[in-house]
């Protein structure tokens, strides 16, 4: 495994100006991303006080069902004994879920290693999972390769609720049949038979969207003691009862300063992320494992439709009383996060880091301080089908993104192209169109009005040259099918839909060419944040 790293053209604009240390982006948040930062951060949650040890216990109650490895152990027990944590986070996609998902954990697991070697203090990896979000169509397909072609492959089981990913049943047997489609998509490998007995054993074992997710997760991490939560495990709600107390003693402080700090964050000319408002309660209610978002009205907190109408002495009561029935939204989950957990970082992609960019004065409202940022890191996987490839029309893994392999895949297309072909066609229909004018001329001389049908003809012609030239184009297409799937399958797995492949493809794509080892591989690559995106040669 070869580590190469490059800079991409700038995709997203936040994202490159946090990196420059120049950018005023950085008053947005409390801390700029280095080792002072870190150092900065570990004296202030000195001064903080956290029940990890109730925390731990959470942790170890949440993950028992899945198993818990030495190396996790170790970290619940660091924890409990008042470790810091790095934290980032995802929703519980299907096998896993697109690579930046499995980017995320290991960006969390390398970093809070790093930390703990600088900071000479036990630091822990942990994955927040998302389990409380509600909208399965994100999370509900995945992207796989076949015949140098993107193909979609959704698990088809709808439910007309909206429930939470934690509260969403599985069908088995129509689990089972998207991961079989999906794995047939992989191609069978040396691996495949055991993979796909492993993710099927876990899927018997899963009853939701989230289990399946944190199974499989647990599985490839373990060994380096990855602790994972779902923000939706009940026990871990009733933790939150005093928290989510504070949110709604100053809800509305919340929406408005949130709003103000978004305006500002436009006027920078970064945009408005959240799209906040002063109304929106930044909570929402839980009913039979469905989240209806909340926002003040008059004297009410109540969703859109209306069938939801709580006074803020009723609200107050669900938090103290039945934590479970509320949830957080991108505003009141970093606050949460900041009041259970000793966060001395939080990891994220891009789009995390424009809504975190909106909160400080939230944080600051609270009495707290915004935890340190750490982007994630950016991969692509270059496969041994695609090294050669690469290599044979000397390109760079930076050329495919800057859209060469589209350029040499037309002018390909083109020089194939029978030109010979193509004139006599022209020659055909201009000889045609000639006849069909001496025609007219001939009619019209005998008073005979015949136009309409004479260009239905002329039309009728035109589409079968059209078809003609088309099927000759295809058979030249097909005559050089090899080549053009080259560059097509350079596209599809280096730049799939001209996006970033951690984007669309899950990791079992590769795990099936490269086996389990390939995480503990990239793993060993030790590498840390960066604004260079990283290819791996595998």
């Amino acid at each position: 495994m070869k580590l190469e790293q490059n800079v991409l053209p700038v995709q997203n604009k936040i994202m490159a100006q946090y990196w420059s240390k120049q950018s005023t982006i950085h008053d947005f948040f409390d801390y700029a991303y280095s080792d002072d930062a870190f150092q900065a951060r570990a004296q202030y949650l000195a001064t903080k006080t956290y029940d990890t040890a109730q925390l731990s216990n959470i942790i170890q109650l949440y993950m028992a069902p899945f198993g818990v490895s030495e190396a996790s152990q170790q970290h619940l027990e660091e924890l409990a004994a008042g470790a810091y944590v790095i934290v980032g986070g995802q929703q519980a996609g299907l096998l896993t879920g697109p690579l930046y998902s499995v980017h995320k954990a290991i960006s969390v697991i390398l970093l809070a290693k790093q930390q703990r070697e600088k900071l000479g203090k036990p630091v822990v990896p942990l994955f927040w999972i998302a389990g409380e979000d509600h909208d399965i169509e994100e999370i509900n397909h995945t992207y796989t390769t076949v015949d140098a072609t993107l193909k979609k492959r959704v698990y088809k089981e709808r439910s007309k609720r909206k429930t939470m990913a934690s509260t969403t049943v599985i069908n088995k047997e129509e689990m089972e049949q998207f991961v079989r489609t999906v794995f047939a998509d992989f191609g069978e490998t040396a691996y495949t038979k055991d993979l796909l007995h492993n993710v099927l054993t876990h899927l018997q074992g899963s009853k939701t969207f989230t289990d399946f997710f944190t199974a499989l997760m647990n599985e490839l991490f373990a060994k380096h003691g990855l602790l994972m939560l779902d923000a939706a495990f009940p026990t871990f709600r009733q933790y939150e009862a005093n928290f989510f107390v504070r949110l709604i003693e100053h809800n509305e402080e919340i929406a408005q300063v949130v709003v103000a700090q978004e305006e500002a964050f436009e006027q920078a000319g970064y945009g408005k992320p959240i799209e906040a408002t002063v109304s929106n309660a930044n909570l929402f209610f839980v009913q039979d494992g469905e989240r209806f978002l909340l926002e003040r009205k008059e004297e009410y907190y109540t969703n859109t439709l209306g069938h939801i109408k709580l006074t803020k002495e009723q609200l107050l009561e669900i938090a103290q009383q039945t934590p479970e029935k509320l949830s957080n939204n991108v505003v009141t989950r970093p606050l949460m996060q900041e009041m259970t957990i000793p966060v001395l970082a939080f990891v994220g992609g891009p789009g995390e880091l424009a809504y975190w960019a909106t909160l400080k004065p939230a944080f600051s409202l609270l009495q707290l301080q915004m935890p340190i940022f750490a982007p994630r890191l950016n991969m692509t996987l270059v496969s041994r089908i695609v090294q050669p490839l690469l290599a044979q029309h000397d390109l760079t893994i930076f050329d495919v993104m800057e859209g060469q392999v589209e350029q040499l895949k037309n002018r390909f297309i083109e020089e194939v192209q029978d030109e010979q072909a193509k004139e006599n066609i022209a020659q055909m229909q201009q000889q045609l169109l000639a006849q069909y004018e001496e025609l007219e001329q001939y009619l019209r001389g005998e008073q005979l009005d015949l136009r309409n049908i004479i260009q239905k003809n002329k039309q009728y012609h035109r589409m079968q040259f059209d078809y003609l030239a088309s099927k000759i184009e295809q058979e030249i297409l097909r005559k050089h099918d090899v080549k053009i799937k080259q560059f097509d399958l350079l596209l599809t797995e280096l730049f799939p839909n001209n996006n970033l492949q951690e984007r669309l493809f899950n990791p079992y794509q590769y795990l099936n060419i490269y086996g389990f080892t390939l995480i503990d591989g990239l793993i060993e690559l030790d590498l840390v944040p960066s604004f260079q995106h990283n290819y791996v040669i595998l």
